[in-house]
């Protein structure tokens, strides 16, 4: 006790003094220290400590949630998609009770709309004997209904400034029309009109088998359409895709009005249609409208794929060759099988025609293109045009090249078809797939630009590929003339990923999800692809003109692959 309080009198003195009141106090604490037992500090005194605590209350809220939280979300995963983030804008759609969908992609910053019917139907439905009904009926759906006339629709058309087209493929058919934003619900009066009540005048049935005619001698007379035809022909032969879309001469001679009716009762269903709207156009008032007009339609349940899986489409290795000497270039095509729409590979087959890529004599393509195969063929110009082609239907498809040539050019064209075609199983640089991967993705934004094209992509989802295959017919009737132009450049040269959305995958393919696809594509990707559809494989030929240089088919065959030792 003396030793304390002489050590307390000892910093009570030194307290006095300012210099040592920091040692005063420590002392003092010190003292006090030793006058009480020690205690823990608190739980909060270290950050980590105080962490810790915060994580423990939180997770005892969501042992006990708040249904307040639960409205927005829940602590417990689930699948859940993320379309609607990646499109923009939004693609909405409704299916109403009859299996009728309704799909829109709103812009209101646009004056213009595009609304028109998409339906899961065209050429490959249709039997050797009503072959061309498909086509047959795009026509005479202009030519008047119970409502109006023919002359009273087109004014119609007209007094609105609108365009109506329409057009058929081998596995669709497409009415549509473009129109300022305050008369959209007039055009769908008139596409309700003319596909529920047409009225199929003998007297216009004769006239228009005139024009069809006609136009199948036009037909004729354009190589290209005959080439790709006649490539259908071979390669699915005794199958419907074999068939053409006009259908032959003999059979458009006896086509009559119970054939139309019958074609539409058959297959314009309301669960095999879509109607589909972009530019400036409301989603609500478009669903309202067509619940007030579509009520006619037939509410059969079978789909365009189990009518496809009864005929399914097989391919033939097999050639077709047409002599003329009378024309100064060769044209021919080499084919192999593809692949669907919803195969996986028909995204890199994409990208291999894109590596393959396209020239023309006549253009002002350069000559050094990234392309080998156009490199060898336009530096040289042992080729007037070279095109790679790639197109797709619910079952399969055709993936290969198109050229046109002079006579005594043929061996050298086609050993460098083959040989580019081939080389892709072997040599493929990473380079050139990211170039096709660019120029696939560029085609596809250059592609939906403006109303027309975004109200196809929405019902047809066509898909990205380029198909050049000469297979959709025009009917038109007031064409807007950029719309011809996106049908003769796009709908057969261009990229058209036709896009497959609400008819083929049931939805809308967003830019986002699809370009994630392109870009997963890689060199090894290319090859394993490649292997699958192209190494060893049968082929189809088409080939027309002057062709007694074009090599025979077992030549084709045998460079379907290299030999190494």
């Amino acid at each position: 006790m003396t030793i304390r309080h002489l050590l307390l009198s000892t910093l009570a003195r030194r307290a006095s003094n300012p210099n040592h009141l920091y040692a005063a106090t420590s002392a003092i604490r010190s003292s006090s220290s030793l006058a009480t037992s020690p205690s823990p500090p608190p739980p909060t005194a270290m950050i980590y400590d105080a962490l810790a605590e915060s994580v423990k209350s939180k997770l005892k809220q969501l042992e006990t949630t708040d249904p307040r939280f639960l409205k927005y979300g829940s602590p417990h995963p689930t699948l859940t998609s993320h379309t609607h983030i990646l499109s923009a804008p939004e693609t909405r759609v409704t299916t109403l009770p009859n299996g009728l969908r309704i799909a829109t992609e709103s812009n209101f910053s646009s004056k213009t709309a595009t609304v028109g019917v998409w339906i899961d139907a065209g050429s490959r439905f249709e039997t050797d004997e009503t072959n061309g009904t498909a086509h047959f009926l795009e026509h005479m759906i202009f030519k008047g209904t119970e409502k109006r006339t023919a002359q009273q629709l087109e004014e119609e058309i007209e007094n609105m400034g609108g365009h109506l087209n329409a057009y058929t493929s081998r596995e669709q058919t497409t009415y549509y029309a473009k129109v300022m934003d305050k008369d959209v619900n007039n055009a769908l009066d008139i596409l309700a009109d003319i596909l529920q009540n047409s009225k199929f005048d003998d007297d216009r049935i004769s006239r228009e088998r005139d024009v069809i005619l006609r136009e199948m001698e036009e037909v004729e007379g354009q190589t290209e359409e005959v080439i790709f035809d006649h490539l259908h022909a071979t390669a699915f032969q005794y199958t419907p895709l074999g068939r053409t879309i006009l259908g032959p001469a003999q059979n458009i001679k006896t086509i009559t009005k119970d054939h139309l009716q019958n074609y539409i009762r058959t297959h314009y269903t309301a669960p095999r249609m879509v109607i589909a709207a972009s530019g400036a156009v409301k989603h609500e008032e478009v669903v309202e409208q067509v619940k007030k007009l579509f009520t006619k339609l037939s509410t059969d349940s079978t789909t365009a794929s189990q009518m496809v899986a009864k005929e399914p489409a097989a391919f033939t290795g097999s050639e077709v060759r047409m002599f003329d000497d009378d024309v100064p270039l060769a044209q021919f095509a080499v084919a192999f099988s593809g692949a669907s729409w919803t195969d996986p590979d028909s995204i890199p087959l994409m990208v291999m025609q894109a590596m393959l890529g396209s020239w023309n004599k006549n253009s002002g393509g350069g000559k050094h293109m990234g392309s080998e195969l156009v490199q060898r063929i336009a530096i040289d110009e042992i080729a007037e045009s070279v095109m790679a082609f790639n197109t797709n239907y619910k079952d399969t498809g055709l993936f290969g090249v198109y050229a046109v040539a002079k006579p005594e050019n043929l061996d050298d064209v086609a050993w460098a078809i083959m040989h580019e075609i081939t080389k892709l199983v072997y040599r493929v640089s990473e380079a050139d797939v990211i170039r096709a991967r660019n120029q696939l993705k560029s085609s596809l934004l250059l592609h939906i630009d403006g109303t027309s094209p975004v109200a196809e992509d929405i019902g047809r989802q066509s898909q990205l590929s380029q198909t050049f295959v000469k297979e959709e017919r025009c009917c038109c009737r007031l064409i807007d003339p950029f719309v011809e132009f996106l049908h003769h450049h796009y709908s057969h040269t261009a990229y058209s990923f036709d896009i497959v959305p609400l008819l083929t995958y049931g939805r809308r393919i967003p830019f986002a999800e699809l370009f994630a696809r392109i870009d997963a594509v890689d060199a090894s990707t290319i090859k394993s692809v490649a292997n699958k559809f192209l190494y060893d494989k049968d082929i189809a030929i088409a080939a027309m003109g002057p062709i007694q240089g074009l090599p025979d088919y077992n030549w084709f065959r045998r460079r379907t692959y290299w030999t190494r030792y």
